[in-house]
């Protein structure tokens, strides 16, 4: 199973970017612009932009890491050098929190264009629209369980599998 390092510091990057442009959103439309993200860069550069592991849930793939840290999980605290989130949550809902100025260093120009296609397509899509986007191969064969990356790769990626071996 091909894994890779959750990088904390890129979430909360790409999260404060979201928020910058709508102040207010809920944890699905987070969740799933990550995802595309992820799946958008594993496709096209060979590694995802975050890295989080994926649980397949009822509404669709969940970055686990990254669901952690929407809802203020102390423990990434510590990996940030900080002590507290720039947003606050109120039920599935996430707020910025800080006027301060946004920090995109940690994304690299791939990053950021794979993140902006990422949530301009999830914040575009209903709630529903969303979960049957998200609901693809990998969703399916996770059987609600850990998705597999090797599962996100599309079948038309050119050198596939030679990308497979050299992943795991």
């Amino acid at each position: 199973m091909i894994t890779f390092k959750f990088n904390p510091t890129k979430t909360l990057q790409a999260v404060r970017w979201m928020l910058s442009q709508t102040p207010q959103l809920d944890f699905h439309t987070i969740l799933k612009a990550v995802y595309f993200a992820d799946r958008e860069s594993l496709n096209t550069h060979g590694r995802p932009v975050f890295g989080a592991r994926y649980r397949a849930m009822n509404f669709g793939p969940v970055p686990l890491e990254v669901y952690e840290m929407l809802k203020l999980e102390p423990y990434w605290l510590s990996e940030l050098q900080t002590s507290h989130y720039p947003w606050s949550t109120q039920g599935y809902h996430v707020r910025s929190d800080t006027d301060e100025p946004l920090d995109l260093s940690h994304l690299s120009r791939f990053d950021r264009e794979c993140l902006e296609r990422g949530f301009h397509r999830s914040s575009n899509l209903s709630f529903s629209a969303r979960t049957r986007e998200t609901h693809g191969r990998d969703w399916i064969r996770a059987e609600l369980g850990m998705m597999r990356y090797e599962d996100m790769i599309d079948d038309d990626v050119p050198d596939r599998d030679r990308l497979i071996d050299r992943l795991e």
